[in-house]
């Protein structure tokens, strides 16, 4: 039998995007989401699109709305760097593209690894 953090693991990596898909939105201010916020932000040139954000009228970027997984993300996350960079991650797995997804996967993956 797996262990409990594999499992997780292979949910998020392979059935988040299914279980809870992106939901892209207009242009707006935000806060920086998947490959726009940590961890990933420094292994991901800036290219010309939008950067993805959670809308919320205080958030210090403007990008393309990008539903949070839970209402309330955008005012709960920036207040706990941690747990910001598994929602940002899990964003990263729910939207990303190739690259992203497989570099939200390996930081992820190391996250769990470390909680056993």
């Amino acid at each position: 039998m797996p262990k409990p953090s594999l499992a997780v693991e292979e949910f998020l990596v392979h059935g988040l995007q299914y279980a809870f898909p992106a939901t892209r939105g207009e242009l707006t201010r935000g806060v920086p989401t998947s490959y726009a916020a940590r961890p990933l932000k420094s292994l991901i040139a800036k290219g010309t699109e939008p950067l993805p954000v959670w809308p919320s009228a205080d958030g210090p970027a403007r990008g393309v709305a990008f539903a949070p997984l839970y209402k309330t993300a955008p005012v709960a996350a920036p207040d706990d760097p941690p747990f910001y960079e598994l929602l940002a991650l899990a964003d990263a797995l729910r939207g990303g593209r190739p690259r992203e997804r497989k570099l939200a996967a390996e930081a992820l993956g190391k996250r769990l690894r470390m909680a056993e």
